[in-house]
């Protein structure tokens, strides 16, 4: 059961592979980080890392629960807009940002851009001027941190293709360059040090560090952050090994620390995306296939597989499901769950305790909600699934399924 709608019946009515989010959930996590930051009695904003889950309808959800949301290309700033998300709200990320990209924020009047480069103050200097317009911008920083993550997922140490590096100096070029331009103005200071992070000394360090550039910036350029963000990186729970901290002890943590090296504390922002949408995720196969070998794990084949779910070949990420339609039945057998697309690779989930199976029951593969949809793609030219919205006993398709036309539409003959 998904918030009182059964998978099984969802499978039927919508077909497999299916995304299934449960809303309700994604609505207490966001409380969670509200409730967190009004205990620690700062002044804070949401503001919901997208490029885990973007859609029109996602937009929406957040729109209603009155959070920011940060996009990272003109493909996800025009879903946004599209789904009628107020502008103000939006930060615009990304280490590069086209021409046509930056215009199109300065156009649709985009909350906050986050400078990631010095080509970037440049492009957007011009655009401004030509324009004549002003925006609201915050330095991106490498603080010099690391996370305890896969290495794909460390943004914050100094050797980083992300942001302005703080050991060599680049930051304070930064700064100087966007004071000086009358058309920016410098709401603050961003940081990043990864994703999947469970431990909290990170998040620790990295106010500390935060708060001591903020203030060298005071002294040198007599300027002090109005905003200081600490990104996102809060990890989930994919499998019994993990074990997250929640938004109570990261929150809590952090604001002791601020506090402890602070009398004036700027406003913190964070930038939860799969803590949002991960654990509301849930993806629904039709078993199919299965191939015994002697003495060796059995595989059984789903319906799906690194096409709609690449982070298991992309990261060895690891998964937990189970059998929707036999959720009473003992465990008898542990299977790798295959996909369908043609790669040896293509293995969902390495070893899992399966019931007795058949073909055309139903998998249920949890946690999937973050950089699932996101990342699919068509190889072997299969369609994406649908995605839909479950909430209060209520179901509804929220992105169509792709077709074979949908396949072909942009294909031009020769």
């Amino acid at each position: 059961m998904i918030d009182g709608v059964d998978s099984v019946d969802l499978a039927k009515k919508y077909g497999t592979p299916l995304y299934v989010f449960d809303v309700t959930a994604i609505r207490n996590q966001i409380k969670k980080f509200r409730s967190a930051f009004e205990q620690a009695d700062l002044k804070y904003q949401i503001s919901y890392a997208s490029k885990a889950f973007a859609v029109k309808a996602i937009y929406q959800v957040m729109k209603q629960e009155d959070v920011h949301i940060d996009v990272v290309s003109g493909g996800e700033l025009y879903t946004a807009l599209a789904a009628g998300f107020p502008t103000d709200k939006i930060s615009f990320h990304g280490n590069n940002k086209s021409f046509e990209e930056l215009e199109m924020a300065v156009k649709n009047h985009v909350g906050v851009i986050m400078l990631d480069n010095f080509h970037e103050i440049e492009l957007l200097s011009r655009i401004l001027k030509t324009d004549d317009q002003k925006i609201d911008v915050m330095l991106r920083l490498t603080p010099g941190i690391s996370a305890h993550t896969h290495k794909y997922d460390q943004t914050g140490q100094t050797d980083s293709k992300f942001g302005f590096d703080v050991e060599s100096g680049q930051a304070k070029e930064a700064m100087k360059l966007v004071l000086e331009d009358e058309r920016m103005n410098l709401l603050g200071i961003h940081a990043h040090i990864g994703s999947q992070i469970f431990g909290t000394q990170g998040f620790v360090m990295l106010a500390q560090k935060m708060i001591a550039i903020a203030k060298d910036f005071q002294k040198e350029f007599d300027y002090w952050p109005q905003v200081i963000n600490l990104g996102g990186g809060f990890g989930i729970s994919y499998n019994e090994d993990d074990d997250p901290i929640t938004a109570n002890e990261f929150i809590s943590k952090i604001a002791a620390e601020l506090k402890k090296n602070c009398d004036n504390v700027p406003e913190i922002w964070i930038e939860p995306g799969r803590s949002l949408v991960g654990p509301a995720g849930y993806t629904l196969y039709t078993i199919g296939s299965r191939k015994d070998i002697p003495d060796l794990t059995p595989y059984v084949a789903v319906d799906g597989g690194m096409g709609d779910n690449i982070r298991p070949a992309l990261y060895q990420a690891k998964y937990e499901a189970v059998v929707a339609n036999k959720m009473d039945q003992p465990l008898v057998e542990t299977a790798h769950i295959a996909g369908k697309y043609c790669e040896s690779g293509d293995i969902l989930i390495d070893k899992q305790a399966l019931p007795k199976t058949k073909v055309g029951d139903i998998l249920a593969v949890l946690d999937t909600g973050a950089y699932g949809y996101s990342m699919a793609m068509n190889y072997n030219r299969n369609p994406r699934p649908a995605v839909v919205f479950v909430e209060n006993g209520q179901d509804k398709l929220v992105v169509k399924r792709e077709t074979y036309q949908d396949l072909i539409s942009l294909d031009c003959d020769y």
